[in-house]
């Protein structure tokens, strides 16, 4: 399992290999090569059918893997798709559930695996929180969860890197955070923020502490896929260097 004081530089971009087909996958991880060593498989992969078949060869050529599948179901379901994944050398798994389910996971992944917990998602703004009945804003939600999730045994969360200060100030360091909205160079343009709601850039999400970022279309999207991903690795090394 992944350590929070033992993370290598260039371990922190994590991309986001969100695809529909095989041939579109294996195409960008040959033009990414070494600018990329972490990699997100998502919901939209999953349902490529060939899932597993490149998570063994993304494993086999020394990558890791963030499995972002957001296991939610009853605890027993949750421990038994917690113990597939581990057994093919997953590092990360995301679980988006109670206590119950996120304590399920953390035993069943054992010390191979860390489990995440999902606090709010980035796509969800305050008024979409008031609508889903919170009676709190994202910031209290995310440590409410976070402090929740380390108790339980997660490995870490999957935070806006607006809530990172405040966890690195109140919770254990010990906590991962994974970090997603992530945008390279923001202005006020929709186009710029995608679904995400939250968003910073590289630098400033390593400023406020987070551990791993998470890009995906930025660097899928651009003429250059491995050059963007490249610039992105430079950014948060001389954040992290501040």
């Amino acid at each position: 399992m992944i350590e929070r004081g033992a993370i290598a530089p260039r371990d922190r971009l994590i991309f986001a290999l969100d695809v529909a087909t095989l041939d579109e996958a294996r195409a960008l991880v040959r033009t990414l090569g070494d600018s990329v060593q972490f990699y997100k498989l998502g919901l939209e992969f999953f349902l490529s059918g060939h899932y597993f078949e490149l998570l063994h060869e993304l494993k086999g050529s020394g990558k890791r893997i963030f499995a972002d599948l957001k296991l939610f179901d009853i605890p027993a379901t949750v421990a038994a798709a917690v113990r597939q994944l581990a057994g093919h050398g997953v590092d990360f798994c995301t679980v988006h559930g109670n206590d119950r389910m996120l304590a399920a996971a953390v035993e069943a992944g054992g010390s191979s695996m860390g489990i995440l917990a999902v606090t709010a998602l980035t796509s969800l703004d305050q008024g979409d929180l008031d609508d889903l009945g919170f009676q709190c804003d994202a910031e209290q939600l995310v440590l409410s969860r976070a402090r929740r999730a380390l108790a339980l045994g997660c490995a870490g969360v999957v935070s806006s890197g607006l809530e990172v200060p405040r966890l690195r100030q109140e919770v254990d360091p010990a906590l991962i955070t994974v970090t997603p909205g992530i945008r390279p160079v923001l202005n006020d343009e929709e186009s710029d923020r995608g679904d995400q709601q939250r968003v910073l850039t590289p630098a400033r999400a390593i400023a406020n502490g987070a551990d791993f970022l998470v890009v995906g279309r930025p660097i899928r999207t651009a003429p250059d896929p491995a050059r963007a991903a490249e610039t992105i690795q430079h950014e948060i090394a001389a954040a992290l260097a501040d």
